[in-house]
């Protein structure tokens, strides 16, 4: 019984064949694409509103408690979860200002271009 060379069993395949398995998968459209990333911003503007009342509902609940009961623990608490939320808030607000959105050169209501009304003059 023959044993294979060695050099056949690690062969690597060639270029044509490499190429066939790449790609194979279909890419999304940019107009697809386009739509996610608009609905990834309107996402992180809803979370920024959510984590801002969070800061000021912390940041009143910290002074009131604070207030009537310095030192105590919940105040403390309500420091930390100040602290969280503020951090959250830092954290939406710099990906926002990341992802600012591209201007498309498209007017956004998807008007029909203003071009100039041309009189019509009969030919002579």
């Amino acid at each position: 019984m023959r044993d294979a060379p060695e050099s056949s069993l690690h062969k690597i395949p060639s270029a044509p064949m490499a190429v066939a398995h790449r790609g194979t998968r279909p890419r999304m459209a940019p107009k697809t694409e386009r739509i996610q990333f608009l609905r990834a911003v309107r996402q992180l503007h809803r979370v920024r509103s959510f984590y801002a009342v969070g800061v000021l509902l912390w940041a009143g609940s910290a002074a009131c408690t604070g207030w009537q009961a310095p030192g105590s623990r919940q105040m403390w608490v309500s420091v930390l979860l100040l602290t969280v939320f503020t951090g959250l808030l830092t954290t939406a607000t710099l990906s926002l200002r990341r992802l600012a959105v591209p201007p498309t050169g498209r007017p956004a209501h998807h008007a029909a271009p203003h071009k100039m009304a041309r009189t019509r003059h009969a030919h002579a």
